[in-house]
């Protein structure tokens, strides 16, 4: 039986709020700039150098994000326009970030599927949970071994 693994908040969190922040940002620094808004040549510089470290962590926190869904046997990872399901056995390591409050996981892959070498989802979210391990981490470790017993031809 197929079960999503990634948090419903993945959406959003990819599409609506790195676009929002951008334009806040991003118009705001233009507008130092034209002069709309008051700021002397430091601030200005300062200003948009922020603004560009804003977005590159915004590309590695929330615009790799991938849905990720789990059977048996299989890994479903979509960006929304496209799926690709990758067999468990080919999962070298599944790792988290327990630094981030949102626990992203990282799928270590042997080969690349269409999406990467790495496939990267965000877990539902856990009150509380700093520094705690998500539970779907070892939930999709412990299903990576089973296929591969099963694989092997060793039973569970």
């Amino acid at each position: 039986m197929r079960r999503r693994l990634s948090s419903l908040h993945t959406f959003p969190n990819k599409f609506i709020f790195p676009p929002l922040w951008l334009a806040i940002f991003g118009g705001f620094t233009v507008m130092m700039f034209l002069g709309t808004v008051k700021a002397d040549e430091t601030s200005r510089w300062i200003v948009l150098c922020a603004v560009i470290v804003g977005a590159v962590i915004l590309y590695w926190t929330c615009l790799r994000l991938k849905a990720v869904s789990v059977d048996d046997k299989y890994l479903y990872v979509s960006n929304y326009l496209k799926e690709v399901s990758v067999p468990l056995t080919e999962v070298v390591d599944v790792t988290e970030s327990m630094w981030l409050s949102t626990h992203p996981v990282t799928v270590h892959l042997r080969a690349p599927c269409e999406f990467g070498a790495q496939i990267y989802f965000m877990p539902p979210f856990r009150m509380f949970a700093f520094l705690k391990p998500h539970p779907v981490t070892e939930e999709l470790r412990e299903l990576v071994a089973a296929s591969r017993n099963r694989a092997a031809g060793w039973s569970s």
